[in-house]
């Protein structure tokens, strides 16, 4: 299936307004049924050609699917390689160019798979139980290399019994569960090795280490990846070590009865969380992305990247130490999955490393000189890249890219200072849909603080806006705490604005986006300073002469529950609140979440070590009988990152003072039902949020 991208014309009326615009509808719960969007690009190694994955929902099985792609740079056009009920992903050319291998879920199970870069059928490499990941291809192009977790029933051979729980769950660790995941797999994260020809399978590595962010010498000889190897590793998890190993395997397993490649060496990194590899063209440098504060409150201090040799005769350096930034994404939104894990790569001659960076409300493409120094901008308009590929001589860059009004298309960008008048628009795969939008206009807006400290915000404007006009307003407040919102296209505020809403969404202190100073704002005191920089939002809305400050309403989901939470135990200034997937009790937190006993970084001990400040900072403890704001609680009942029991602490406590409380809870879904949840349920939740505030706003 070929598509050619054309350009539109306006075909403006005599009246000025497009014939277009008069057909044109508001934003709709149901275009979540709709959705297309470019996930995923692999820049081929000759630079002409890009592979790339495209999702789209499929309403009658209420599942998302996501199709190889091809587009051939010069000849310029896309053509779709894999159809029908799959997902693929992690799309990985060949050395020569002529093979994409890639990993693919198909009849809920997960396999490795290549096909021709000129298309065809695509070919089955390997299918085991389990997880793969981290796939690249050796230089010699006859094998893969991938990491890969086997699941609890990998040896169980009876397909009805693998599906049946286990007798008994023993748990010694902290981290037992992943939101998203659920139980983890007792059997830590492998190395493995493949013959494409024979299709044979090696296990390079054996024992308790997790072994992450795995990557491949240029020569093949080598392989690096990230562990921690203390005792206990899930009470250090912002300790971790960079590891290599020989390549050489031994012979294919048998009956699951794995082989090992050669022994794993510690190198001499400062200590402190590694989130990605990355080797220089001749192999003589290594990259990774941490920084080297360990005791860390939860990401305040900036990743960024660091350098070095892999003789091991030096000490690794941040080659980025002045960049008052994050060199990962975290802008975030409701398209799709978010990935705090970061990618960087090294140029041809290795002088230049290209990596994405958090700022000011946009992800942009950097490059940085891998000697060290200050880093390029590449790409300069407000954006939010999700991705990027570079190969070959790294002269262009693939980026999946999306803006206020644009769902995640595929870009191409020189590699070059300011170079955004030469980016070029590649895929068309969401115009369908947005000829049918009248999106009405978001705007940026900067305002003041009560301490005279500028917050950045996002005012989204009801289609067809007249500023004559008193419309009822919504505050929205992110999640994280650390994470920013952005330039990006956000369904959830399109939607709200097109029920008639004024939608103002900003990025408080606590947040990233605007160095380690704004995020350190509020550590160990959630509600002080975020609390007045989201009054300062509701400030700045209610000052707009179209809003009808007598009916404003909050939401939030995760921190930004949190915080909804917390703001109608300290004001009635809303007239109703949404709050979705929220925390309310700190202590508690610390126990039910996947991560919670983590906590300790962010509030200078554990609860049963400084229970006042905990019992402080819990908004449940501030919810009393002088709250008068109508509440909807939105939860998922298999939410592990804030468990429902939070929720429902909430519910009970309101419910027993006589306040206007509803629980919705969503069946099987996880933290991020909002982003990546099954279709109808995501819909189902947006209507429920319309249908409190035109309750109590309306």
């Amino acid at each position: 299936m070929a598509r050619q991208i054309r350009k539109k014309t306006s075909g403006k009326s005599k009246t000025g307004r497009t014939r277009a615009s008069a057909r044109k509808r508001p934003v709709a719960a149901e275009d979540i049924y709709d959705f297309e969007m470019v996930v995923d690009a692999a820049l081929s190694p000759d630079e002409k050609r890009i592979a790339y994955t495209v999702e789209s929902v499929d309403a009658k099985h209420r599942k998302y699917y996501k199709h190889i792609h091809v587009h051939d740079l010069g000849a310029g056009f896309c053509r779709q390689f894999t159809f029908g009920e799959i997902s693929d992903r992690s799309l990985r050319w060949s050395p020569n160019g002529k093979s994409i291998a890639f990993i693919s879920t198909r009849d809920k199970k997960t396999a490795l798979y290549l096909i021709s870069a000129e298309g065809g059928s695509e070919r089955k490499l390997l299918e085991m139980d389990g997880s793969f990941g981290a796939l690249q291809w050796f230089p010699d192009g006859k094998r893969l290399l991938f990491s890969f977790r086997k699941n609890d029933s990998f040896d169980i051979k009876d397909e009805k019994e693998k599906k049946e729980a286990p007798l008994f769950r023993h748990i010694t660790r902290y981290s037992f569960r992943l939101d998203g995941t659920g139980f983890i797999p007792r059997d830590p994260t492998h190395v493995w090795s493949m013959d494409i020809k024979t299709g044979s399978a090696f296990q390079l590595t054996r024992g308790r280490l997790e072994h992450e962010a795995i990557t491949l010498s240029p020569d093949g000889k080598k392989i690096y990846f990230i562990s921690c190897d203390r005792k206990d590793p899930d009470r250090y998890s912002s300790y971790a070590d960079v590891f290599v190993m020989a390549s050489k395997g031994g012979k294919a397993s048998q009956g699951g009865q794995p082989s090992q490649g050669g022994k794993p060496r510690k190198l001499r990194t400062p200590e402190g969380p590694k989130y990605a590899l990355a080797l220089s063209p001749d192999g003589k440098k290594l990259a990774y992305l941490g920084h080297d504060n360990p005791h860390d409150a939860w990401s305040v201090t900036n990743t960024h990247i660091w350098v070095m040799p892999t003789s091991g005769a030096g000490s690794p350096k941040n080659v980025i130490k002045k960049f008052d930034r994050n060199a990962v994404d975290e802008t975030i939104g409701d398209t799709g999955d978010v990935d705090f894990s970061g990618a960087i790569q090294f140029s041809k001659d290795g002088r230049r490393i290209f990596f994405l960076a958090s700022d000011t409300g946009n992800t942009h493409l950097f490059y940085a000189p891998a000697r060290g120094g200050a880093p390029t901008r590449i790409t300069k308009k407000a954006m939010h890249i999700k991705s990027f590929s570079v190969s070959g001589s790294c002269k262009t860059a693939a980026l999946v890219m999306s803006d206020l009004k644009t769902l995640p298309e595929l870009y191409t960008v020189p590699t070059v200072y300011n170079a955004d008048k030469r980016m070029k628009r590649i895929t068309g795969v969401s115009e369908t849909l947005a000829r049918k939008w009248n999106l009405g206009k978001t705007k940026e807006v900067w305002f003041k603080s009560f301490d005279g400290f500028d917050l950045q915000g996002w005012m989204a404007l009801p289609p067809n806006f007249n500023p004559r006009r008193k419309y009822p307003a919504i505050v929205e407040v992110h999640g994280g705490p650390r994470v920013q919102y952005g330039n990006s296209f956000f369904h959830e505020m399109r939607y709200l604005a097109a029920q008639g809403y004024v939608v103002m969404y900003s990025n408080p202190r606590g947040g990233n986006g605007r160095g380690e100073t704004f995020a350190e704002a509020i550590v160990g005191g959630w509600g002080d300073l975020d609390y007045k920089d989201v009054m300062a939002a509701a400030d700045y809305l209610e000052s707009r002469p179209f809003v009808n400050s007598k009916r404003m309403g909050i939401t939030g989901g995760s921190y930004g529950g949190f915080m909804t939470n917390w703001v109608i135990g300290h004001t009635n200034r809303f007239r109703a609140a949404v709050t979705q997937r929220s925390v309310v009790d700190l202590s508690s937190f610390v126990g039910s979440s996947d991560i919670g006993y983590d906590l300790y970084k962010e509030f200078n001990g554990q609860p049963w070590e400084n229970p006042e400040n905990y019992r402080e900072c819990s908004p449940i403890t501030h919810i009393g009988k002088h709250v008068r704001t109508p509440l909807l609680i939105i939860h998922s009942e298999k939410d592990l990152r804030c468990h429902i029991e939070q929720g429902e602490q909430l519910f009970v406590k309101m419910k027993w003072l006589g306040k206007k409380v509803e629980m919705v809870r969503f069946p099987e879904e996880p933290h991020g039902l909002s982003r990546h949840g099954r279709p109808d349920r995501r819909v189902a939740r947006l209507e429920w949020i319309k249908k409190w505030f035109d309750k109590y706003l309306k």
